[in-house]
């Protein structure tokens, strides 16, 4: 039986069972998929919107303005294409079997973690050590 037909819509991943079993797995897998439709939808609803709101503005202050708020938003469009190949890796990884787990130690990523950032590559740990050493390589 596939974990999608008895998922329940409250079900949250616990620690007492197994860790990546077929319901955490489907849990992420929903979860993953539904962020990506959210952040897809928005991208076109943004889209949709800058081709409604194209238009001359005489003043010289107004059209700053519109041009940073433009900016700002195209801004945010880029972060969320990015987040949106992250989520594709993430799905991937579930499909090969390797989701869930630390991509440097190969140690468990906490539950709390990944229900928090189901992106989430390293355990809080190595992420910990990941960031101190680009802070410490970092040119500044």
């Amino acid at each position: 039986m596939k974990a999608e037909g008895f998922l329940p819509d409250d079900y949250r991943p616990a620690e007492d069972e197994p860790f990546m079993n077929e319901r955490q797995i489907e849990y992420f897998r929903r979860k993953l998929l539904s962020w990506k439709a959210d952040l897809l939808e928005d991208s076109r609803d943004t889209v949709a919107g800058m081709k409604d709101q194209t238009r001359n503005i005489p003043d010289v202050a107004d059209r700053a303005s519109e041009e940073t708020d433009r900016s700002l938003e195209l801004r945010t469009r880029d972060r969320q294409r990015k987040l949106v190949s992250k989520i594709d890796a993430a799905l991937r990884r579930i499909d090969e079997g390797e989701f869930g787990y630390c991509t440097i130690t190969g140690e468990p990523i906490s539950l709390k973690r990944l229900d928090a950032r189901p992106i989430a590559t390293m355990t809080l740990e190595a992420q910990e050590r990941h960031e101190r050493r680009e802070k410490v390589h970092r040119d500044d």
